[in-house]
């Protein structure tokens, strides 16, 4: 290949190619039209002498050739963007973009309102944008949502993926304030719930998939227990919904049991045994890790999540 008349642009089609696997999605990436990505990926498997994908009904599966190249092209890529745009000038208050975030409703509820109230104070141009997270694999949002960041639990991470900690969530009980079978019980609310009371409450757990299977489960079998689950839901705040206008009972993340108990109406209990808390991370793209806008707001993230930081409190049982 003659690499001085190559045309570099091409690259970008490249990277976009490997990382859609469409040549539609690639124009929209890129932003031209797909013919002109086809028309570029012909002149790319005449310079590299290479097929670079194959047809596999509405998908392009890329060859050896390209899969060996996606991740230095991608890194290079990454590198070049940060480089022209480190010390470009930055201000909020002038820039107009979308920013996409995904994560669970857990962060819809914590997160969003004050990141909100924030943006349309010092930023009014910035769109945010909540998506779902990809079911577990959270990175995988970065790629197949094009979120700018993702927000999950601690994983493994690949090389292109930059990552900081963002708060470990403990677990409380929550219950509605006249629940009879902790009334009868005498337990008052902030007290703490005895291990056979808990096991046979009906409990409503969060579950994406509908298993039966939640926080809590893990620790109440090393002590050879296990509770009752009466509802699965994939919504925290569908949880303390039910919770809050029923006699069932959830273990919930505490800053979040927090915030909601006054807005929806249940009341918060210390469970019998500590409730092992994940790390909750944020994670994007190494390309965006210079980009002024990004860092700007993934500071804002960080800020707003910072007094949620795991503290001692008597209600988490330790």
């Amino acid at each position: 290949m003659d690499f001085g008349a190559f045309d570099l642009n091409l690259l970008r089609v490249l990277d976009a190619l490997l990382q859609e696997g469409s040549t539609v999605k690639a124009g929209e990436r890129l932003n031209i039209s797909q013919p002109a990505v086809s028309s570029a990926l012909s002149r790319l498997r005449i310079a590299l002498d290479d097929e670079l994908f194959i047809r596999q009904g509405p998908k392009l599966v890329p060859t050896a050739r390209a899969e060996g190249i996606a991740m230095p092209l991608r890194e290079e890529m990454a590198r070049i963007e940060s480089m022209l745009i480190a010390h470009t000038a930055f201000d909020p208050s002038r820039t107009e973009l979308n920013f996409r975030i995904a994560g669970a409703d857990f962060f819809a509820d914590l997160l969003i309102p004050p990141l909100a109230a924030a943006i349309a104070r010092v930023a009014p141009g910035i769109r945010i944008q909540m998506l779902e997270l990809v079911r577990d694999n959270g990175v995988d949002s970065l790629e197949q949502f094009r979120a700018d960041v993702a927000l999950h639990p601690d994983q493994s991470i690949p090389d292109w993926v930059v990552r900081a900690p963002l708060m470990s969530a403990d677990f409380v009980m929550i219950a509605a304030p006249d629940n009879p079978h902790l009334a009868e019980a005498g337990i008052l609310p902030g007290g703490e719930v005895p291990l056979d009371l808990f096991c046979s409450l009906g409990h409503v757990i969060f579950s994406p998939e509908g298993n039966v299977t939640a926080p809590g489960d893990a620790a109440l079998s090393r002590v050879g227990r296990k509770r009752r689950v009466a509802m699965t839901m994939p919504f925290f705040s569908g949880i303390c919904r039910v919770v809050s206008e029923s006699d069932l009972v959830a273990l919930i993340p505490f800053p979040l049991a927090e915030k909601l108990a006054p807005q929806i109406g249940f009341a918060l209990y210390k469970p019998p045994l500590p409730i092992a808390s994940p790390m909750l991370v944020a994670t994007w793209h190494k390309r965006n890790d210079a980009n002024p806008a990004h860092r700007w707001i993934r500071g804002e993230i960080l800020r707003i999540v910072a007094p949620y930081a795991l503290e001692e409190h008597p209600l988490v049982a330790r």
